[in-house]
């Protein structure tokens, strides 16, 4: 899958975008959406989707925690209101930023953007986007244009190649929304976060350090790597929108809440992130959780990983300084022991790299590859 599709799917439906500093008060949410008649095209895309959820729930990808299913829930159902009992919430392991929520009330969000939201501001601003798109039931919007419907169809079509995920990835993809469904969206997501106590800058802090991210590569040009920045308000626009949100008046932020939350699952979504093939990106959302967390061994081992992957000019030194800061910690992930024995291998210690591979073994001796970090120690001379 190309990493513009993977951008596109997830940035078009989370985006903070202009229109947060237009939201109007006087929006009230609507009633409960009852169930379209089978016969009708939105109870047919209302079918679609109950299949879908079905395949959803018993997906291998889904990650199963109960405490993260009941927080996420438990936002959702606030930011909702009456439409609660309509809303179910799903997280899929997928490294990327993505959010996106069905006609039928089905919301998946992805790994990924868990990884990078900073607080529960953040996610209520992610939440009550989509939630926007449901009550205004933008999905059947678009299906009544015909090239969505067309769209729509190819996407359902090719589920039984590309699988679930990406299936849902296709169908994002067919239904992406217009700028102006995309400012209602914002519209109604800043109502709902300010009708709960949340405090609404946190919303275009979301957009700011996704693009951060993606400018990270060399000779990235956003507009063109995601339709977040290629189909939406221009860079001024956004930017003055931005400001004018900051200047207004906050509200909580939940931050210790949503760290608690996730920190059992954040080792894993570190190594999914790692594993995503993007070292400079992941660099720079490691800069950012470490400000807050400067003296996490978890983070400073992750980010030793992301630079020790990018290899750039100076990376090693880099890399060997974060090893070493998880080190002096005094409860570094064993696995930091492992990449400190690559790493000297890499630049030929070969005795401190032998040293750092016993000292793995010490602290995971029933590790998978304990058998092949074995090896390498006998390996050398």
């Amino acid at each position: 899958m190309r990493r513009r599709q993977w951008l596109q799917w997830g940035c078009a439906h989370c985006a903070m975008l202009g229109g947060l500093a237009q939201a109007q008060s006087e929006w009230t949410m609507p009633p409960r959406l009852p169930r379209p008649e089978l016969s009708g095209e939105e109870g047919g895309l209302w079918a679609m989707m109950d299949r879908e959820e079905t395949r959803l729930r018993r997906s291998p990808f889904r990650v199963r925690n109960a405490e993260l299913d009941k927080y996420l829930a438990g936002i959702a159902c606030q930011l909702g209101a009456d439409h609660c009992p309509d809303i179910r919430v799903y997280t899929m392991r997928a490294p990327y930023f993505n959010a996106s929520m069905a006609p039928n009330g089905m919301l998946q969000v992805w790994s990924g953007m868990l990884l990078r939201l900073e607080n529960e501001a953040q996610l209520a601003a992610i939440v009550a986007h989509e939630i926007g798109h449901y009550v205004q039931r933008h999905s059947l919007e678009q299906m009544r244009d015909a090239k969505a419907r067309a769209a729509f169809a190819t996407a359902m079509a090719a589920a039984g190649v590309v699988g679930l995920v990406g299936m849902l990835l296709a169908v994002g993809g067919a239904y992406a929304f217009s700028r102006d469904q995309e400012r209602d969206a914002d519209r109604i997501g800043v109502v709902l976060m300010r009708s709960n106590g949340y405090d609404t800058r946190e919303a275009p802090k979301v957009w700011a350090n996704l693009l951060d991210e993606v400018k990270a590569n060399p000779d990235s040009d956003p507009a063109l790597d995601s339709v977040l920045f290629a189909t939406h308000p221009t860079s001024e626009e956004r930017r003055d929108a931005l400001q004018r949100q900051a200047a207004q008046a906050g509200g909580r932020t939940g931050a210790a809440e949503y760290r608690a939350t996730l920190a059992p699952l954040r080792f894993g979504l570190l190594e999914d992130e790692i594993k995503r093939g993007r070292p400079a990106e992941s660099k720079v959302l490691l800069d950012r959780l470490l400000a807050s967390e400067p003296d996490s061994a978890e983070l400073l081992y992750f980010r030793g990983e992301a630079l020790r992957h990018r290899d750039a000019a100076g990376d090693k030194t880099l890399a060997l300084a974060d090893y070493d800061a998880a080190v002096r910690t005094g409860r570094p992930p064993a696995p930091t022991y492992r990449s400190l024995g690559s790493l000297y291998q890499s630049m030929n210690q070969p005795d401190a790299a032998r040293d750092a591979w016993q000292q793995y073994l010490r602290a995971a001796p029933d590790a998978p590859d304990a058998a092949l970090i074995q090896q390498a120690i006998g390996d050398i001379k």
